[in-house]
């Protein structure tokens, strides 16, 4: 498509976008969202994010909370992974490699890319160290390079182990080693062919003997044909000493998180969901993955509301979708979580982090920030609540975008900001 036409094209959907409902405003969040009317317009709603740097200004956070940047100048972190020794590994890279299919895809790309950072993707694993627990991060150094757009990451039994976009591989470790000791070990390949979703999410069974492994479609709502969702929408269950693995859970269309609640082991998700039926569908979500469970992708959403856009449809795992236990809101682009701990303090001890991205695909933004969503017996039990924000002003100046949170077990949450290209650390006063 000639610039021009693109150019003329991006300017009918702003123009749309501005023109459009406020219904965003409206997003339902929690256990039971109400689900409006889809609706379909020549392209959906986009706004631009438009980066700022942040100066002498730093995020929001709770009243008795302090929030430090603790690592500046990276290339693009997304996940970390706090070590035994309280040393922070960070994730740093992009991936994807899909073709352009639509005109809508090609602006949707420029849009999303006005709101990225423009640093070139690390592809490696950064160490942070804090030698003496004052809460400055003295030491920043590479552990590992030459990666292929590492996202996940866990540590078991001696290993650490990373969820590149093609592989899950493990990398030998030994307490307060600063560098990998060599090139990591691959257990077993990924899907990696088109990466629409590239991202691949990873945690750990209790005992370490079990990666999960988050894996997203290859489409919006299956555009590339069924042939290429192959292995894709789902979540796989693989054991790291074989390499053997299975789907765990399917129809989950971009499981971009994931992780283990303590009270009971079981895993859970943050997903982000399907785009253009509207700026209040279909709510990204928080929710316990089931062994052998369906998510509804890309037949339904949200249990049996089915997406008339896939043809022929399919009544029988229309039937057996599963309904999430928490929705987010719609295109709030969950991209991480993780549970808290006591030493969190208050109301904030018992729960889950989401960091979300923010959106790029409504009039009215959302997300661009970290939510706490309070937990009772290992299962969601309240609405919501801010926990960092003033990643983006009302003016549409964005500063940050979040994406992982790992709870710090000494008493703090650690948030990848990759726009920003920073690490922030938040704490309780003490």
């Amino acid at each position: 498509m000639k610039r021009a036409n693109v150019l003329i094209v991006m300017g009918m959907a702003l123009l749309l976008g501005a023109c459009s409902d406020e219904g965003s405003k409206t997003l339902s969040i929690g256990p039971d969202p109400k689900m409006p009317e889809p609706h379909r317009g020549l392209l959906p709603d986009m706004k631009i994010a438009e980066p700022e740097a942040w100066g002498t200004r730093k995020p929001t956070v709770p009243q008795g909370y302090t929030i430090t940047a603790i690592a500046t100048d990276l290339a693009i972190p997304r996940q970390t992974l706090v070590l035994p020794n309280g040393d922070i590994i960070v994730a740093e890279g992009r991936g994807g490699s899909a073709a352009k299919l639509k005109p809508k895809d090609v602006i949707a790309g420029y849009i999303k890319a006005k709101g990225n950072t423009k640093v070139k993707s690390g592809n490696r694993l950064t160490l942070l160290r804090d030698a003496d627990k004052d809460g400055t991060y003295e030491l920043k150094t590479v552990f590992a390079d030459k990666l292929n757009a590492p996202y996940g990451l866990a540590f078991a039994n001696g290993k650490l182990y990373v969820a590149n976009q093609d592989a899950l591989v493990s990398f030998d470790y030994t307490e307060g080693q600063t560098k990998a000791g060599g090139p990591p070990k691959t257990i077993t390949q990924l899907p990696s062919e088109i990466n629409h979703h590239w991202t691949k999410s990873l945690a750990l069974s209790p005992d370490g003997r079990f990666a999960y492994v988050g894996i997203g479609s290859n489409s919006n709502i299956t555009e590339r044909g069924m042939e290429a969702e192959v292995d894709r929408a789902m979540i796989w269950q693989i054991d790291v000493n074989t390499g053997a693995h299975r789907p765990y859970a399917t129809g989950v269309r971009n499981p971009t998180a994931l992780a283990i609640q303590p009270e009971t082991g079981q895993l859970w998700a943050v997903a982000n969901e399907r785009d253009e039926i509207g700026p209040d569908l279909v709510p990204d979500y928080l929710s316990s993955i089931r062994d052998g469970g369906f998510y509804g992708w890309p037949y339904s959403y949200w249990g049996q509301n089915v997406d008339n856009r896939v043809q022929p449809g399919n009544p029988e795992k229309v039937a057996a979708a599963i309904k999430p236990d928490y929705s987010l809101g719609a295109h709030v682009a969950a991209l991480g979580v993780s549970f808290s701990a006591p030493v969190m303090g208050g109301a904030f001890a018992n729960g889950a982090f989401v960091g979300e991205h923010g959106s790029w695909n409504t009039n009215n933004p959302v997300g661009y920030k970290v939510v706490f969503v309070p937990f009772n017996g290992g299962r969601p039990a309240g609405p919501a609540v801010d926990f960092v924000t003033g990643f983006r002003d009302s003016d549409g100046k964005t500063r940050g975008r979040p994406v992982g949170v790992t709870v710090d077990p000494r008493g703090a949450l650690i948030v990848a900001d990759d726009l920003a290209n920073t690490i922030w650390r938040v704490t309780p006063a003490r």
